[in-house]
């Protein structure tokens, strides 16, 4: 059991990884111009950056409006380089009236060896 507990802080410490939610809140009117920005944006990143792992979004059910982003970056490089991006920029740019709140959760993952398939 300790060997297990020194390989899961060990990986833990050795991951450069960037973990983050993002979550937002959409003006209603805006939701559909939102989304397909938003899918244009996640479908180019993961396409053609080779640094981002893992863009996931999820609206919650009852609020359609609420929306969580799970982001991975290989690293802090990545991440640098993804928001200086074309398609970034241009959903970035292009949803800033839409959003009513953003908030920025960095996170650690729990099984860091466990990968999204």
């Amino acid at each position: 059991m300790i060997a297990s507990l020194y390989c899961f802080n060990t990986v833990a410490q050795e991951d450069k990884r960037i973990v983050r939610l993002a979550r937002l809140v959409i003006n209603p009117a805006q939701l559909a111009t939102y989304n397909a920005l938003l899918k244009e944006e996640i479908e180019t990143s993961l396409k053609i950056e080779p640094g981002v792992l893992t863009l996931y979004a999820v609206a919650e059910k009852e609020k359609p409006t609420h929306i969580t982003i799970l982001e991975i970056y290989a690293d802090s490089q990545a991440y640098k380089k993804h928001i200086q991006t074309p398609h970034f920029l241009k959903y970035k740019n292009g949803t800033k009236d839409m959003v009513k709140s953003l908030e920025l959760i960095d996170a650690i993952p729990l099984l860091p060896a466990i990968t999204i398939k």
